[in-house]
């Protein structure tokens, strides 16, 4: 049943997702085209882990945070992708209660996780860059460990702000999220209770995770231009722009995206707009992430030709 008698109100037990779309063959091909994209984000991403983990020229602070970027972004097209991908399939797109909290936290902690390693991953360029006779002390591997669970944290704290709040929400009316998956906003607009607290106290947390992110990126880049314009060397230059390209494309696309997603006002784009957004901001962003790595770093590259020798001539 999609709803429950309670008193004179209705209590929602499940969702119905309206999607993409409703056009069959569009269904059809939007389903072979994302199921292609999935393959690659998880097939491209776990291909970073493995990697990072068996190559030893890998193995300081740069890359261990890049591999627990590529877990993330494995978390994050994993927490739509699936069900979506499913609904595809189906005539009528429901998920459970507890199954739309169970998305909306997930998305929540995994995007929030991730803005908070692009920040660290920055941080440890500016060590590196302007700082690399104190770099081997100052990015240690307690200080590596102690920065990711410090992500890790931002991003359960976020996500158990967004979660509490859907608990503390009344549905008693419709319930078709006019979305793909159990996004906040489409939520909101379901709810029949006083959300005004709760909304309040969600964006200030979303909020403040892109603003104090946001500023830790510029900042560090800052004094990274800063360092490399003071090089005489051309060769030291073109270094140190190379290990940093990569990260700030990154930083770049999903900082774009975000902003045209949360930051912006609503009545600057329509939700359809705003449902194709979110499927390059869950879907194809953790598709593009081990791709601008690979392409751009050429420790990667020389790494996984190293790896494809070895497995050559084993």
């Amino acid at each position: 049943m999609a709803f429950l008698e309670s008193g004179n109100h209705t209590t929602v037990t499940e969702f119905i997702l309206l999607g993409l779309t409703d056009d069959p063959v569009l269904k059809a091909i939007l389903f072979t085209i994302i199921l292609c994209i999935y393959l690659v984000t998880v097939s491209g991403n776990l291909s970073t882990i493995l990697l990072i983990r068996v190559s030893s020229q890998l193995h300081h602070p740069m890359y261990f945070f890049l591999s627990h970027l590529a877990s993330i972004d494995i978390g994050i097209s994993s927490s739509v992708t699936p069900n979506m991908l499913v609904n595809f399939l189906l005539e009528r797109n429901t998920i459970s209660y507890l199954g739309c909290a169970i998305q909306l936290g997930s998305a929540a902690f995994f995007g929030s996780t991730e803005s908070f390693l692009l920040a660290t991953m920055a941080y440890d360029r500016f060590m590196a860059i302007c700082n690399p006779l104190l770099y081997s002390t100052k990015m240690s591997t307690q200080v590596c460990i102690q920065l990711l669970v410090g992500s890790y944290v931002g991003g359960f704290l976020n996500a158990s702000s967004f979660t509490l709040s859907f608990f503390s929400f009344l549905f008693c009316g419709p319930n078709r999220v006019n979305h793909f998956f159990c996004d906040f906003a489409p939520l909101v607009e379901l709810s029949c209770s006083d959300n005004s607290v709760l909304l309040i106290l969600d964006s200030f947390s979303a909020g403040s995770i892109i603003v104090i992110t946001v500023f830790i990126i510029v900042i560090s880049y800052t004094y990274i231009l800063i360092t490399i314009l003071k090089m005489r060397s051309t060769e030291g230059r073109h270094k140190a722009f190379s290990t940093c390209t990569s990260h700030l494309t990154a930083v770049t696309v999903f900082y774009g995206t975000v902003t045209f997603i949360y930051v912006l006002p609503k009545s600057s784009y329509s939700t359809d707009q705003n449902k194709v957004l979110s499927v390059f901001y869950m879907v194809a962003i953790p598709m593009l992430n081990p791709l601008i790595y690979s392409l751009r770093n050429n420790e990667i590259k020389t790494a996984l030709k190293r790896q494809l020798s070895k497995t050559t001539f084993s």
